[in-house]
């Protein structure tokens, strides 16, 4: 019940980061910060494909209806959370991922994190400016958001997560 509690809790502080901080932020060129698939990445490993689908969808379509982006965070949310299963899978630690553990940079390190959560973000990214641009003569323009927007954004949950989440107690 506590697990539940914290998700929701999660849910709502990234839907208004992203939407009352992040969406605001003007940097230049398109770029934008997007830290709420932080959220997708972080739910439960063993949560089942058509609700961790549906937990995001209902993510990205409170953003769409917060930013007026017409279902752009939606159909990027569910993609990724439709691939997050293989790409756990793909990356999966020889022992296996821990047992009832957040898979968060604390807990499975930086290298695994960032390498994993990089492309997750990429893939996330790369549909939502694509959905967004969806013109072939925007092509390099849209390659260039996403190279500057994934590593900002990825700095950014790294950030959040070193700022925001405790280390989990060894023994």
């Amino acid at each position: 019940m506590i697990e539940i509690v914290k998700h929701i809790v999660r849910f709502i502080l990234f839907l208004f980061a992203q939407v009352y901080v992040f969406n605001n932020l003007e940097i230049g060129l398109g770029i934008q910060f997007m830290i709420y698939p932080l959220f997708i990445f972080l739910l439960p490993n063993n949560l089942n494909i058509f609700l961790l689908m549906t937990i995001s969808f209902a993510m990205g379509l409170s953003i769409d209806s917060l930013s007026n982006t017409y279902g752009l965070h939606a159909s990027a949310s569910v993609l990724v959370a439709y691939g997050r299963p293989y790409l756990m899978k793909l990356f999966e630690p020889r022992d296996g991922y821990p047992p009832a553990t957040d898979l968060t940079l604390h807990t499975m390190g930086y290298v695994w994190f960032s390498s994993v959560y990089a492309i997750f973000l990429l893939a996330h990214i790369f549909w939502f400016f694509l959905i967004e641009q969806f013109k072939w003569s925007e092509f390099w323009f849209m390659i260039l958001k996403v190279i500057l927007s994934v590593p900002l954004s990825l700095g950014m949950s790294i950030l959040i997560q070193l700022l925001f989440f405790k280390k989990p107690v060894t023994r």
